[in-house]
């Protein structure tokens, strides 16, 4: 029975991630359509393109706070298991990346499902798990995304930064080993494209 719960969480995590917050935000304000804006990505750097700033801004918080409801969901559910504490993160960035919510067919008539680059929930799972990681992670990330403009090397750096903090609190004994491995996978739980765009 336990098991069944917390894959309900883990399912209930990919959906809560699957919410396109950029989408909504960038249509109330403005009435366009963020899909079709600059990289056609859901996060808050082509909200900031497509709405403004504080669109950007707006949405970055939301899609932060999808990463770490998702941790305090499954810290809820299941206090002693760690690996669901760090599972439920990852499931929300997928579906950040992977959103239920909107799903296309490409040119050749296949089915695909676009969404951002899971900075934001990466970032806010992080925070679930250790809440004072937001005041190292928001301003390390956002000098990265000022001084080099890519949004793709910001998300990569927010996993390093990330795969730092909790590798410290390991070693220190702070943290337990989930939340390192939370770190190590979440570069891998973001889009190819992320990557690709660094070519």
């Amino acid at each position: 029975m336990q098991f069944l719960i917390e894959a309900g969480v883990v399912l209930l995590a990919y959906a809560l991630g699957s919410i396109p917050f950029g989408l909504l935000v960038v249509k109330l304000s403005t009435g366009k359509d963020i899909r079709q804006v600059a990289s056609g990505r859901t996060g808050g750097t082509n909200a900031g393109r497509a709405a403004g700033t504080w669109a950007g801004i707006v949405t970055g918080v939301l899609d932060g706070l999808k990463g770490a409801a998702a941790v305090w969901i499954a810290q809820a559910v299941s206090p002693a298991n760690h690996w669901l504490h760090i599972i439920a993160p990852i499931a929300a960035i997928l579906g950040h990346n992977y959103s239920l919510f909107i799903i296309e067919r490409d040119e050749q008539g296949r089915l695909r499902m676009r969404g951002g680059a899971g900075g934001g929930p990466a970032a806010g799972g992080a925070v679930g798990l250790w809440w004072p990681a937001g005041f190292i992670i928001v301003p390390i990330g956002a000098l990265v995304f000022v001084g080099i403009g890519y949004a793709s090397i910001t998300t990569l750096s927010i996993a390093v930064i990330t795969i730092a903090i909790f590798t410290v609190r390991y070693l220190h004994g702070l943290s337990p080993f989930p939340d390192v491995v939370y770190g190590i996978v979440t570069p891998v739980s973001s889009p190819v494209t992320t990557l690709l765009e660094l070519l």
